[in-house]
């Protein structure tokens, strides 16, 4: 079976006479640097036989036009094939183990007359939980074409984001298409890689599912990152402030270092190095320091707003690459104080500046009690405020009281005094009566 340790070019295409090289990716572990990589024909029988190996077998039939060339160090081999011809057409297997049938991945070759060479595969290696710049091939620049990033399958690509607003739920918050450049060239930012991320991409224009202007890529992770980490969450309460600190490899020789705001796989630019600030967050957002020495600058944001909340990235860019890392702000929406013993109040400073923050309410109801979303609460007891979700509008204040009164005490206490006006009636009527028999 194919293992997800191992990838490869699925289909290659040569011209007679001339040579394919097929790359093959596998992980950087010990027992893979140290097995056998081999390059086998399936026959009709479904045999596949050996063509080269890394044991020093290479066979008579391809003698003197066949090599392999083995770099456990990057985690890679390649089979280069020359002279070719066509009955070289068929699929081929790269793989890692003693026998033919371990871990390999399947090609497809193709050899034609006229056929174009095969483009190369780039190897692109990242540090796990560090990020990685991918460049993308110049396109159209006016056909408005999405611009996409998609992993290689057996038979397809899968999508996990395009400049369509579309990204896969394991990718939120940690990959980023840039805008063209003037030659129509683009990158892909990566950030907490992961080793599942190990795999052959496809970035370009257009659909995934054609060849126009497009790149196949090899992302190796490799071992974990040196640099300290940014936090991956962080919180804040409206009204207050936060300050984190990004960190990036001072040896980079980055010139320029920055904040922006990720949201669906575009990152709008908040602040940077350079002295820009964007126009809604000045006066309570800036870069408080930068340490080019140790690679390190620390961003603090005042008057955090419920809107705040999100994801935010950390960036060091140079003519070439970008580091980034990415941190989820959260805002706490309410704070609790506690003004009597046995009262608690939800309250939240008002200080949004959307004009939709504060919609028509919507009516809620929780543990039967309804009042408009966004309502302040206060309540003797614990029991609402523990099962409602944070609830805050300005200007209504809803109070429930919880003393003990019965509620239905108005109409009853006239009816009792009633029945007990006809009880001693009775009673007396009867005293009267008795009084009456005995006197006779």
């Amino acid at each position: 079976p194919v293992s997800s340790t191992l990838y490869g070019s699925r289909f290659l295409t040569g011209a007679v006479g001339g040579s394919v090289t097929h790359q093959c990716f596998y992980s950087i572990t010990p027992a893979n640097k140290h097995d056998r990589k081999y390059w086998c024909k399936i026959a009709r029988s479904g045999v596949c036989y050996t063509v080269v190996s890394t044991t020093g077998y290479t066979s008579q039939h391809h003698a003197g036009r066949v090599s392999l060339q083995d770099a456990p160090q990057n985690g890679t081999f390649a089979v280069t094939l020359m002279e070719l011809k066509k009955n070289d057409t068929g699929i081929y297997r790269c793989g890692l183990g003693t026998n033919n049938r371990d871990l390999y991945v399947s090609l497809n070759l193709t050899v034609s007359e006229d056929a174009s060479p095969s483009a190369p595969i780039e190897l692109i290696r990242g540090e796990l939980r560090g990020s990685v710049t991918v460049p993308c091939p110049p396109g159209d620049t006016h056909g408005g074409k999405k611009r996409f990033w998609c992993k290689l399958g057996r038979t397809s690509c899968a999508l996990i984001a395009d400049t369509d607003g579309y990204v896969r739920r394991n990718y939120k918050g940690r990959i980023l298409i840039t805008s063209q450049e003037s030659s129509g060239a683009f990158k892909i930012l990566i950030n907490d890689l992961k080793n599942v991320d190990f795999g052959l991409y496809k970035c370009g224009m257009g659909r995934p599912s054609g060849w126009d202007s497009q790149r196949v890529v090899a992302l190796q992770v490799t071992a974990a990152s040196t640099l300290p980490r940014t936090p991956k969450f962080l919180s804040g309460t409206v009204g207050g402030s936060f300050s984190f600190q990004c960190h990036y490899d001072p040896k980079g020789n980055y010139e320029k270092k920055y904040l922006c705001r990720w949201k669906e796989g575009h990152c709008s630019l908040l602040v940077d190095t350079e002295g820009f600030v964007h126009e809604l967050y000045k006066g309570r957002l800036h870069i408080a320091s930068n340490h080019q020495e140790n690679g390190t600058y620390r961003v603090v944001m005042r008057h955090l707003r419920e809107e705040d909340e999100g994801w935010y990235w950390c960036g060091a860019r140079n003519r070439h690459t970008e580091h980034t890392s990415a941190v989820m702000l959260l805002i706490e929406k309410e704070t609790c104080s506690s003004q009597h013993p046995e009262a608690s109040t939800l309250v939240k400073p008002t200080l949004s500046s959307s004009p939709a923050a504060y919609s028509t309410p919507t009516q809620r109801s929780i543990t039967g009690l309804t009042y408009p979303m966004g309502a302040i609460i206060t309540d003797s007891t614990s029991t609402l405020l523990s099962s409602a979700p944070p609830i805050t509008s300005p200007g209504e204040v809803y109070h429930e009281s919880s003393s003990g009164e019965f509620p239905l005490l108005p109409v009853v206490l006239p009816a009792l005094v009633l029945l007990i006006f006809i009880t001693i009636t009775i009673l007396a009527l009867t005293k009267i009566k008795l009084q009456k028999e005995t006197g006779k």
